[in-house]
């Protein structure tokens, strides 16, 4: 049974990730969204020590984790967001794991989908490493789109993050999440990477 190639998939949000992630699904590798597992485990293991650190302003009238009122709070200053960080990372890579050693042998790649892979240590578990980037102005339009909040928010999250800098000296190849022919160089990639045909 062949080992499937894990690659990371990284940049900052709204450059386009989801996008370049729908080409590796159509491709036929498994795509695994942190974003989706960082939600899985909020709604269940870490939800308590979210309360305790946050206060219970972050729940909604059922006891719930309210997103929005969570992020409003974790990024309003970086010392919030390491923390937030340093409650949902070791979780996040526990299930990541998890997932992938129930998968193997089974795809040709799989495809770790992290906007934050070298700050929750993915980036360990992977053979390569793709970063994706777009246009500051393009992200911030992406963002209020897509999330539904304010331009102030959406730029707080967006100061909240790294340069590109600090994700193309790091990767292994660099998209541009507004380039129309994705899919091709998803294709080529993983030719290059696997010497299979997608």
């Amino acid at each position: 049974m062949r080992t499937p190639i894990i690659l990371g998939l990284t940049g900052p949000t709204g450059a386009g990730k989801s996008t370049v992630a729908s080409c590796f699904s159509s491709c036929g590798c498994l795509v695994i969204d942190c974003d989706r597992l960082a939600r899985e485990v909020t709604d269940t293991g870490c939800l308590s020590e979210l309360t305790e650190a946050f206060g219970a302003e972050i729940l909604d009238e059922n006891g719930c984790l309210n997103r929005k009122a969570l992020a409003q709070k974790a990024f309003s200053d970086p010392a919030k967001t390491a923390l937030l960080n340093e409650i949902t990372h070791p979780a996040i890579r526990r299930k990541l794991l998890e997932k992938i050693q129930a998968v193997r042998g089974q795809y040709p790649a799989v495809v770790i989908d992290a906007p934050l892979l070298f700050e929750a240590g993915v980036d360990r578990l992977c053979d390569k490493i793709l970063a994706v980037i777009a246009p500051p102005e393009e992200r911030l339009r992406r963002i209020m789109l897509r999330d539904g909040i304010e331009e102030p928010l959406a730029r707080m999250r967006m100061c909240r993050q790294h340069e590109d800098a600090f994700y193309t000296s790091r990767a292994d190849v660099v998209l541009d999440g507004t380039a129309v022919d994705t899919e091709a160089q998803v294709r080529a990639i993983l030719k290059n990477w696997t010497g299979d045909l997608f």
